[in-house]
């Protein structure tokens, strides 16, 4: 064997080790948690090996991925590796796999290589900012979780990396998280990416269920599935998809992510994150081949959101605002290819999209002091045409629709909690109360009190059948009788909680997931 032959055959065998590819920055933020958690990697004296522990762990995923890529080159290396079953859903065994093929490989040397950029631009770009290290701590996280959609062999895996990724951007959203502002964008983006997230669960339980594992190369199946199943199995990844890369109905998300710092949207929304739908799309070509009507609908809402985004883009005021609506575009465009078959024009659209829209980004917050000359005006054509341009201004109002049917419901849900809590659980457990002044009535009557009319007629016909069971049955004194009357407030309470509309619609939803 002359040189060559073992460098081959040594570049070959690194790939046993792919799995150290997403640990390297899972490791750096375990690491760096442990420093805060320490305090040996406070104030400025701290900035450095935070930010080199990061970007350090990224150049390792970076040099193992060119490896990989010289292996492949060199038609040595396996496209599917495999390290042991780690659980079973089912009789269907889930293996810790990793696949190096064509559309992984790119994808993560490139995820590596802007994530690497990225943080050592970071490191420069938020100098002495409150959450330092938080921030790095964030993107590590974030790194792994990308770094294990691309390279994972099957569903539950890329899952795993889908919600780290997911996670790591709702925690850099609210980096800010002293501002109610950032809070609540980082509280519509959580919200709106479990909706993607249940659609990928339901994906893999019908997966389980249709197809009998849990591979991306075997999630095509053997031509035998029926059509509704591909049908379901294929729409449950396409909602996944749609969510992650800010299609409509779900884009008003990725304009409030912008909240998070700029390098955090650059790497999340401009260049990495907002494509992992179309890396989705591009993994599951075979089952969506199966059912064109799912594809004609996949090109229907890609050119939609290409149309809404260019037109969004036209009348904004800000750089990065102006940057992120175009980016919808691109990935639009991304989702029509796809939904037309041209799933390789897609993913090399997604590769050079990603390092030029990174670039644009990274550059945002010196665009004021090179750019000396005003906005360009909104064009012509859209001003003449009032309905149009006031639509895109108000991002034809889906803003408002997301924020009425996720968000509020939300706080709603959280508000009654909070009461639930405050006036039965503490009681219950003895907990000092700060309203400790306030009359035990009084504090019951603003936890039950009803909303809207059929909350009133209620909270009234309660407080009538109380003070007769009071008057008739318990009297006003006596230790009984005030245990009594406080377990009637509790269980009042409880009732009048369950009686509000977004309680019904939990229980009926959790009586089908027991049915099914």
């Amino acid at each position: 064997m002359n040189a060559v032959d073992f460098l081959f055959a040594a570049v070959n065998a690194s790939t046993r080790v792919v799995w150290l590819v997403p640990l390297l920055p899972l490791l750096a933020a375990l690491l760096i948690a442990l420093l805060l958690l320490s305090r040996r990697a406070t104030g400025d004296a701290g900035e450095p090996l935070s930010a080199g522990i990061a970007s350090g762990s990224a150049l390792g995923a970076l040099l193992l991925l060119l490896l990989f890529d010289l292996a492949a080159l060199g038609g040595g290396a396996a496209k599917q590796l495999a390290f042991g079953e780690w659980l079973h859903i089912g009789v269907v065994p889930v293996h810790l796999s990793f696949v190096l093929d064509a559309y992984s490989l790119p994808a993560a040397t490139l995820v590596a290589l802007l994530a690497w950029i990225t943080l050592r631009f970071s490191a420069t770009y938020l100098h002495r900012e409150p959450g330092f290290q938080r921030f790095f701590l964030g993107m590590c996280l974030f790194l792994a979780g990308l770094l294990l959609i691309v390279l994972a062999g099957n569903a539950v895996l890329t899952f795993v990396g889908w919600e780290l990724a997911g996670f790591s951007s709702w925690l850099l959203i609210g980096y800010a998280w002293q501002r109610p502002l950032a809070t609540g964008n980082a509280l519509l983006v959580f919200l709106t990416n479990r909706v993607g997230d249940a659609g990928f669960m339901l994906g893999i339980g019908l997966a389980v269920w249709s197809v009998g594992t849990l591979e991306w190369t075997g999630l095509a199946g053997d031509g035998s599935m029926g059509m509704v199943a591909a049908r379901l199995l294929a729409l449950g990844f396409l909602l996944a998809a749609l969510v992650k890369s800010a299609q409509l109905p779900f884009t008003p998300w990725i304009a409030r992510a912008l909240e998070g710092p700029t390098p955090s949207s650059a790497i999340f929304y401009g260049s990495l994150l907002v494509h992992a739908g179309v890396y989705l799309l591009c993994r599951l070509q075979g089952l969506l081949l199966q059912v064109p009507d799912l594809m004609a609908l996949v090109a229907v809402v890609g050119l939609a959101t290409a149309v809404y985004g260019g037109l969004c883009a036209l009348v904004q005021s800000d750089v990065k605002s102006a940057l992120v609506f175009s980016t919808v575009t691109q990935v639009g465009l991304m989702f029509f290819c796809c939904g037309v078959g041209l799933f390789w024009l897609a993913a090399c659209h997604a590769g050079l999209h990603a390092t030029w829209r990174a670039y644009q980004f990274l550059l945002a917050p010196a665009y004021m002091h090179l750019v000396r000359q005003p906005a360009r005006p909104v064009p012509r054509w859209l001003a003449a045409r009032r309905w149009w341009y006031t639509a895109a201004l108000q991002r034809f109002w889906i803003e408002p629709l997301a924020n009425s049917l996720l968000t509020r419901p939300t706080l709603a849900l959280g508000r009654d909690v909070r009461a639930l809590d405050e006036g039965f659980i503490d009681p219950l457990v003895g907990a000092p109360r700060d309203d400790a002044d306030q009359a035990a009535g009084d504090a019951v009557d603003d936890l039950i009190r009803g909303h809207g009319l059929a909350g009133r007629v209620l909270f009234n016909a309660a407080d009538h059948l109380q003070r007769i069971e009071r008057r008739l049955l318990l009297g006003d004194t006596g230790a009984l009788g005030r245990h009594l009357r406080q377990a009637a407030h509790y269980a009042d309470a409880i009732e009048a909680l369950l009686e509000q509309p977004r309680y019904l619609m939990l229980m009926v939803m959790a009586t089908f997931v027991v049915i099914l």
